[in-house]
């Protein structure tokens, strides 16, 4: 066979393998369209609230948040339905007002701990955490847990059109025994899990010593799997060269070797 042959043979072959992979896709893409309107049918019987619209005519559940619901339970409608319907529950209950003021977040806010910064390849917006400025503080768990609401809303706000997900740097420089915060650990992971699915992208943790790690052992087996597998933790000497995979240099904070200075979650 001569080399002209074997070549139209391969590309053949190859535009084969990417139209069994469109057809695959669709099917997969029908099949779960099919699972979400079924699965908007049983939230809205259940809670008719869920299909009631804003000011603007726009219906405040839309199919993407419910897909990430549906997602999040491995596309079993009634598993997807049940995590959905204690959602809006949880919602009403801890934002009465609809959303966190920095005013019932004074003391978490105080500790300058939580940043805004930028955007990674794919447009997601990056937050940027220092573990070591973390302590218990007079507002208690409470406190803390509308402090992770008010940032996961707040990252949710900057998304663009098409985008459903962040990215977390997790800097734990300098993080001691006397930041510890077992209960608070558990609790934003709870938050993130249970009210904010699909939304975290991918968490880059940084700088972590190793007695950090036995409080990492101890709320490891807390985390889905689906979560564990976007969290990288960051060799010191590949700190940027990893960053530069999935963010921009431009976009990257400064104390990092990037071009953008870090700029307070309360002040973007």
């Amino acid at each position: 066979m001569d080399t002209e042959n074997k070549k139209f043979i391969i590309e053949t072959d190859h535009k084969k393998e990417d139209c069994r992979h469109v057809a695959e896709t669709m099917e997969k893409n029908e099949k779960e369209q099919a699972k979400l309107r079924l699965m908007r049918a049983l939230v809205e019987r259940q809670d008719p609230s869920s299909k009631v619209a804003d000011d603007f005519g726009v219906q405040e559940v839309d199919d993407l948040m419910l897909r990430r619901f549906l997602r999040a339970r491995d596309l079993d409608i009634e598993k997807g339905s049940t995590m959905f319907l204690k959602y809006l529950k949880w919602r009403r209950t801890f934002l009465p007002n609809g959303s966190i003021s920095p005013s019932e977040i004074p003391n978490e806010i105080a500790q300058k701990k939580m940043f805004s910064q930028g955007f990674d390849k794919k447009g997601r917006p990056i937050g940027v955490v220092f573990g070591a400025r973390h302590f218990q503080n007079k507002g208690g768990l409470e406190e803390f847990k509308r402090f992770v609401v008010y940032i996961l809303d707040k990252l949710c706000e900057k998304m663009p059109a098409g985008q459903e997900k962040f990215v977390v740097i997790a800097d734990l420089q300098g993080w001691g025994y006397s930041n510890s915060d077992l209960r608070a650990y558990l609790g934003a992971l709870s938050i993130l899990q249970e009210y904010y699915p699909e939304r975290l992208g991918k968490l880059f943790i940084l700088h972590a010593p190793y007695i950090f790690m036995t409080v990492w052992k101890l709320v490891y087996p807390f985390i889905d799997n689906n979560t564990k597998k976007k969290i990288v933790f960051v060799e010191d000497k590949k700190l940027k060269s990893t960053l530069l995979e999935e963010i921009d240099e431009s976009q990257i904070p400064e104390i990092y070797g990037g071009q953008l200075p870090l700029v307070p979650i309360h002040e973007t």
